[in-house]
This record gives structure tokens, C-alpha cells and sequence, in this order.
């Protein structure tokens, strides 16, 4: 779980020094998909695996889907909406999986777990919130609305992720991600180049890069979920993620966390204290 967290932290921190830099972000995503597809295609030649099974297609395409429509959703809404309720949306959207893998899949966390989960959202919002201050813009139907598809497609894409062990593929993982990695692969490119946005080089090596970065943290996140229940995993996980994503913006980017995030820095090391 420690390792799972910290590739999803580094993950997040490439593409932000790749916005940084000014990369084009559709372009960015969707080559790191590609990237990571060729990668896995010439793994399966390699090794001499199959390419079709039916469940990793439904599963791998479904979750290529969610994962291209959610980054393509929230670097949209990043440039429409209040910054901080994106944000607050995308750590939030962690409570799908969780309601999800009781709801269908049966998982029941003890009565202590539950108050953990629940401090965990809580500090999400709180640290979220702090670390963007709303910009201006309207605040109406449209906005309410831009942060449910936020929060929507970013928990249909975790959903997808503890799906993978409930379909029986945790074998067949690398063949799911190859599947996942291809789809939003080709949804992304074809994006592109509907924006009519011609890549240059530096786009297309950041996005390589990342993809490879990529394949491990999401190779490492299957791993765990295959061990960990997803009422555990995601609350810690996110938690988790924030908590470095802070410490770092505050010393490395110079984003000052202000007092409410440093109050939801706490609440979620106690959140995790009680999850685990």
C-alpha cells in the first residue's frame, strides 16, 4: 500500500511538472497510454500470452474508458470551474469505491474503519479546499454540475480497478492494463486530433515517460487491491497521496498549506490510524 501511494503520488507530480513546463495535457495523457500499451503488447509477444480473453477486454476496455473521459473531464473543469471544488471533487470521488465494494462486492469495515473512512473524506475536502482557492466564475447549475462528472468519472475509474479482482483477472492483470492502456490510448488520441492540435516532441516525450512511470504505479495498485479490501485500500491510499502531495507543494512548489489544510493533514493521519 506504502509503495501503491507513493507511485500514485509521483504520478501526479509528473503531470503537474508537465503542465508546468506547458505541455499539452490531452496530448500528454494519451500518449502515456499509448506508451504503456506498446509496452504490454510487446511484453505478450514476448511471453507468449494471450491478447483476447473476453473478461480482461470488458474489464481492461471499461476501465480505458473511464480512466481517458476522467482526465479529459478534469483538465476541462480545471479550466471552467472554481479550482477548489475540482479538486475537492476529484479526492472525494474515493467514496464510490468504497460504497461500491460493500454495497456489491460484501465488504464490511469494523464500526472503528467506518469512522476512519468517513475522517478521511473529511480531510480530503478540508485539504483539497485549502490548497486551491476558489477562482472567480459562476456558481450555478453548471458548476454543481462540472464537479458531479469530475467526482462521477474519477470513481467509475477506481471502481474499475477493484472490479479487476472481483472478476476473477488478478492473474491476468498485465493483459487488463494492456487492454485498459490501448483504449484510452486511442479515445485520447482521437481527441486530439479532433482539437486539431498537432504534438511536438516534447509533449510526446514527457507523455512516454510518464507512461512508463505510469505502468508501475498502476501494475503496483492491482497488486495491493488483489491483497486489500477496497474500504481499506482507497481511504488510506488517498489519504495517503494527500499527505505527501502537501508536504510537497508546501517545500518543493512553495503552495502554502494555510491552517485548514494543516488541520486536514492531521485528521487524515487519523483517519488512517483508525482504516488500519
Amino acid at each position: 500500500m506504502l509503495l501503491a501511494a507513493g507511485l500514485s503520488f509521483g504520478f501526479g507530480q509528473l503531470f503537474k511538472w508537465s503542465q508546468r513546463r506547458g505541455c499539452h495535457a490531452p496530448t500528454v495523457v494519451s500518449t502515456n497510454y499509448v506508451a504503456m500499451a506498446a509496452i504490454l503488447a510487446g511484453w505478450h509477444v514476448w511471453t507468449g500470452n494471450d491478447f483476447a480473453a473476453p473478461a480482461s477486454l470488458t474489464v481492461g476496455g471499461a476501465m480505458g474508458l473511464s480512466f481517458i473521459v476522467s482526465m479529459l473531464v478534469m483538465t476541462a473543469a480545471l479550466k471552467r470551474a472554481p479550482v477548489a471544488m475540482v479538486l475537492t471533487s476529484f479526492r472525494l470521488a474515493i467514496l464510490l469505491p468504497v460504497v461500491v465494494s460493500m454495497w456489491l462486492w460484501g465488504e464490511s469495515p469494523s464500526p472503528t474503519q467506518a469512522v476512519g473512512i468517513g475522517l478521511a473524506l473529511v480531510a480530503l475536502a478540508l485539504i483539497a479546499s485549502s490548497r486551491a482557492p476558489a477562482t472567480a466564475g459562476a456558481v450555478g447549475g453548471a458548476t454543481l454540475l462540472t464537479g458531479l462528472l469530475v467526482f462521477s468519472t474519477q470513481g467509475l475509474g477506481q471502481i474499475c480497478l477493484r472490479w479487476v479482482h472481483y472478476a476473477g483477472l488478478d492473474e491476468q492483470r498485465l493483459t487488463v492494463l494492456m487492454t485498459c492502456a490501448a483504449t484510452a490510448g486511442i479515445v485520447g488520441g482521437a481527441v486530439v486530433l479532433a482539437q486539431g492540435y498537432r504534438p511536438n516532441g516534447r509533449d510526446l516525450r514527457m507523455g512516454i515517460g510518464i507512461g512508463l512511470f505510469n505502468l508501475f504505479a498502476l501494475g503496483t495498485i492491482l497488486a495491493a487491491l488483489s491483497d486489500l479490501d477496497g474500504t481499506l485500500f482507497f481511504p488510506v491510499n488517498g489519504c495517503l497521496v494527500v499527505l505527501l502531495d502537501g508536504l510537497f507543494a508546501h517545500f518543493w512548489w512553495r503552495e502554502r498549506l494555510g491552517q485548514l489544510g494543516a488541520f486536514g493533514v492531521g485528521l487524515a493521519a487519523l483517519a488512517m490510524l483508525l482504516v488500519l
